[in-house]
Parts: C-alpha cells; sequence; structure tokens
C-alpha cells in the first residue's frame, strides 16, 4: 500500500471517530475544500484515549493475528533474497557502482520527495521534479522512540497498529496531478522500478541479469528501506540536541550518513517546514544539496528557511542550560545575607586574633593563604585589621581576575557601612558578574542560594525600597519572564549586588563575631621527589 494510500484510509478512519464541532456545509464543493482536520477537538488526544478502543495487547496466543503481513512479507523476502544472492551471485563492479547510484536516486525519491516535499511542503517543485521524484520514491517502495531502538526501527511495521492513525489534511496531495498519478499506477511502478528496471539496466549494459535482481533490486531495496528506518530509531538515539530536548531526536553524522542527509533530526523536528536538516556547509545532507541545486536550474523554488535569529534562539537556549549545570557543579563565595554584620571596632578587634582584611566592605579571613601570596606573605601581613581595598584594586598592584575570584571565597563577613562610594562594579567577583538565572530567581548573583521553584516568584519587601542612597526598582531585583534562564549582565548584577549588600549592611541586627575560618584555599602543589 503506498504511503498516500494508507494516509487517506487512515484519515478516513479518524474522520468517522472525530465528533461534529462545526454545523454542516450546505454546498458539497465547499465541504471538499474543508481540511480533514478542522473538525477534531481541542483535546483531541485525550478524547482519542477515552473514545477509541486499542487493540489488546500482543502476547502468545494471538501474536500472529496482530502481524501487518503485507510490511512483513516485504521486508522479510527482499533481504532474504539478498543474503541468498550473496552466496550464489557474484557480484560485478558495475553491478555494485549502479547499486550505489540507484540507492541514492530511490532514497532522494524518499527524502526530497515524499519527506521534505509532499510531507512538509519544505519548497515547490516544478513539474518534470515531482515525476522524478515520484519515480525515484515508487523504486523505494516505501510506503517516538520511547519504547526501545529495534521497536522504532522496525519492529512498528510489522504488527497492527495499536490505535488508529491521527488525524492529518492531505487535501492538497489529493489535488496534485503528480500524486494522484502514482497514486493510480503505485503497484505497477513499485514492481516496475523496484526491481525490473535495475535488472534490466544490468543485464543490458554488462549482461549480469541475476545480478541487477540480487544486488541492485533486492539488497538495494533492503538498504533504502533500513536507512529510512534509521529516522525512527538511530536519529532519536544517537548524537546530542543542540537545539531542544524535550523529546529525543538527535543530530549526529553517522545518521545523516545512513539516512542520505536526515540525520540532523534534532534540528528538523524544531523547524520542520526548513529545506535543511543541515544548517552548516560542513554538514552532510545530500538531500538538501539536491534541492539547491535543483533551485539553481530552475526546478525547485520557495525554498523554506526558518530565521536565523530563531534558530540561534534554540541553540541559545540548549548552550544557557549546559551552562547552568555547569554552573551549580562550582562552589561559589558566600552569600552577603549569609555573612554576619560586623561593626568596624568589632572587626580590629577580633582580627588581633586571627588575620582578617577587608576589602570592598566585606571581611575576608587570609590566613590559609598568606603562606601561597605570590607576593609575599609581608604585604598581607600588613594590612591584617585594615582596609586593602585600595592597595588590592592597583594601589599596590592590580589583581587579575582570578585572584578577585579566590580572595572572595575567603569572605566570613560584612563591614557595616564599610562600602565605599565608586566601586560598585569591584564588589562582585569577576566571574559572578554573568550569570545563568532561571526567571523565578531572584536575580542574585548567588543564584542557587536565593533560587526558588518554577511556580513562585519571592518578591518580600523589594517593591520599593531606598538604602543608601541606592534605589533599585522592583524590575531589577525581580526578573521579568522572557524565557526560562537569563544571562544577568556585569552592570546589572553589580547594581543589584551592591543594593542587596547596602540594605545588609544597614538593616542587618550587629553580630558579635565574624563567621568560621573558610576551607584551605591553599595552592595544589605537586609532590615532593624527595
Amino acid at each position: 500500500m503506498s504511503s498516500v494510500e494508507s494516509r487517506t484510509t487512515a484519515i478516513k478512519e479518524a474522520a468517522t471517530l472525530t465528533p461534529p464541532l462545526t454545523p454542516p456545509m450546505e454546498s458539497k464543493a465547499l465541504k471538499s475544500d474543508v481540511p480533514i482536520d478542522l473538525n477534531i477537538p481541542d483535546n483531541y488526544v485525550s478524547w482519542t484515549l477515552k473514545n477509541q478502543k486499542e487493540r489488546p495487547p500482543i502476547g502468545w496466543n494471538n501474536w500472529w493475528k496482530e502481524l501487518n503481513y503485507l510490511s512483513l512479507t516485504i521486508l522479510t523476502v527482499t533481504p532474504a533474497i539478498a543474503i541468498w544472492g550473496a552466496f550464489h551471485v557474484p557480484l560485478m563492479w558495475q553491478t555494485a557502482a549502479f547499486s550505489v547510484l540507484y540507492y541514492f536516486f530511490t532514497g532522494l525519491g524518499i527524502t526530497a520527495g515524499y519527506h521534505r516535499l509532499w510531507a512538509h511542503r519544505a519548497y515547490n517543485a516544478s513539474k518534470p521534479l515531482e515525476y522524478f521524484l515520484a519515480f525515484a520514491g515508487a523504486g523505494a517502495c516505501g510506503g517516538f522512540n520511547q519504547v526501545g531502538f529495534w521497536w522504532s526501527h522496525i519492529g512498528w511495521m510489522l504488527v497492527k497498529p495499536r490505535r488508529k492513525p491521527g488525524v492529518a489534511d492531505v487535501s492538497d496531495l489529493s489535488k496534485n496531478e503528480v500524486v494522484r498519478w502514482q497514486h493510480r499506477w503505485y503497484r505497477s511502478l513499485i514492481i516496475f522500478c523496484g526491481f525490473i528496471l535495475p535488472t534490466m539496466v544490468c543485464y543490458l549494459g554488462w549482461g549480469d541479469l541475476l545480478g541487477g535482481f540480487v544486488y541492485a533490486g533486492a539488497a538495494r531495496l533492503c538498504f533504502v528501506h533500513h536507512s529510512t528506518f534509521c529516522v525512527n530509531s538511530l536519529a532519536h538515539w544517537l548524537g546530542e540536541a543542540p537545539f531542544d530536548d524535550k523529546h529525543t531526536p538527535r543530530d549526529h553524522v553517522i545518521t545523516a550518513i545512513c539516512t542520505i542527509g536526515e540525520g540532523y533530526h534534532n534540528f528538523h523536528h524544531q523547524f520542520p517546514m526548513d529545506y535543511r536538516n543541515a544548517i552548516k556547509w560542513y554538514q552532510y545532507d545530500p538531500t538538501k544539496w539536491f534541492i539547491w541545486v535543483c533551485y539553481k536550474l530552475g526546478l525547485a523554488h520557495h525554498l523554506k528557511t526558518f530565521p536565523d535569529n530563531e534558530v540561534q534562539k534554540g541553540q541559545l537556549t540548549m548552550q544557557l542550560k549546559r551552562l547552568r549545570e555547569k554552573q551549580e557543579g562550582l562552589t561559589w563565595a558566600p552569600d552577603s545575607n549569609d555573612l554576619p554584620v560586623i561593626s568596624w571596632e568589632s572587626f580590629q578587634e577580633q582580627a588581633m586574633k586571627r588575620p582578617l582584611v577587608v576589602v570592598a566592605g566585606f571581611i575576608h579571613d587570609v590566613s590559609n593563604f598568606m603562606d601561597e601570596h605570590p607576593g609575599g606573605r609581608h604585604l598581607i601581613a600588613k594590612m591584617i585589621g585594615k582596609d586593602a581595598t585600595t592597595a588590592f584594586f592597583g594601589g599596590v598592584y592590580d589583581h587579575s581576575n582570578a585572584a578577585h575570584n579566590l580572595l572572595s571565597m575567603m569572605r566570613v563577613g560584612v563591614i557595616h557601612g564599610g562600602m565605599q562610594h565608586g566601586l560598585d562594579d569591584k564588589r562582585v567577583p569577576p566571574s559572578q558578574r554573568l550569570r545563568v538565572a532561571r526567571y523565578t530567581e531572584l536575580a542574585s548573583p548567588y543564584a542557587s542560594s536565593t533560587a526558588c521553584s518554577d511556580g513562585e516568584v519571592r518578591r518580600g519587601d523589594y517593591d520599593n525600597m531606598a538604602t543608601n542612597d541606592v534605589h533599585v526598582r522592583k524590575a531589577d531585583v525581580v526578573p521579568q519572564a522572557c524565557g526560562h534562564m537569563r544571562l544577568y549582565s556585569p552592570e546589572r548584577m553589580a547594581t543589584i549586588e551592591l543594593f542587596l549588600l547596602h540594605r545588609r549592611q544597614s538593616t542587618a541586627r550587629l553580630a558579635c563575631s565574624v563567621g568560621p575560618s573558610p576551607g584551605p584555599v591553599s595552592l595544589v602543589r605537586s609532590p615532593d621527589k624527595s
């Protein structure tokens, strides 16, 4: 049965089960122009599960009743002929070369014709090109990957479907004269294009009658079938998901080689009406190249491509998601809200007992780093109990970003009212000036400690607050819901964190002592040779 015939039958069956939701048409002419899927209910999936009876489970007592014998015959006889021929029929190089060429010819009938042209309308084809693709598709005899690789690959075709296929509008195909022509002569075409033509070419060309039937006919057809089946199996199992991971399609060059360019399946699922499967020039997609050449020759037109801006959004979404996962795996500096606020007098008193240094309003315990300081222990020792902000940020040495990040891990407290003006961009460690955060999280550089669930946004008392001449609008503190994740700019991170710090310094109750000493931050040393 042809793909068009099976689709038409499925649509008629589904249409009989669809409840009428619109008034009947007065004119038969108008009725024929109404898409078959116009009347489906909004809850079509749940309605189908409720109203359509599922076929009984396949078991040892009924498996022979559930087999699709037509598909079973086609998919077992051709490989059986090919296997028999491999042991009894010598393979001539001319036949091998022709078999490969005919494989691509008939495969393009599936990929460029059945799939991208007639299924997805990714481009418009001239009548000569349509007849070419219909002829090639007939030579291929072609007519959800949650239950296993082999079931997705071929198993689902060997048994009767558990439920009737869903509704699809094929009114455009029913009006297409090329499709109607192929549908009318389909049985004759698949016999001629699938077996007679390749056999006669090999026989008339170099006298290989049996080899043409076995290799260019049966073996080639077996490869075309499994190449097509790989789109349902291999393309949902091997590779990466650079555009979306909501479902199972993947992108991989091996799948592309096996499927004549259909292997960049993650892109295809996101942008199904794009005539391309591969968007990079170096990615293997001969179907795309074939369509492009036809376009240059005037045989194809209106090649559809999704806006590059939307394609990049999909890529960026997945990149942010991976960055988020990596970000959550790192250890960050303590949240300023979790640190005690200490008066200057208390800080100096405690600095007599442990090496404490103030930089940018934060108190740092440098006991584990003094001996590792590249400039020497004495430079840190002289700043104990003092404010080393000026010296750290260029007064003595303009420290690197890595030094700033390392210093932030030594924070043990916050000086009450100790944040100097003009250091807004210096207070946030460089590694935390850009952060990936969900739209439901507070815009704090320490997203992990202020995160909330997707179903809530903790606004607290951020609606209108002004502290120490720093005013932050609610929109700056509560991220706007424009995407699941956002990458915050250094300016916004500095403004928000400055607000949080000033609020913490001015409103928090003074603590008696700084926090405990942070864990060791000394450099990793290689073992001594001795």
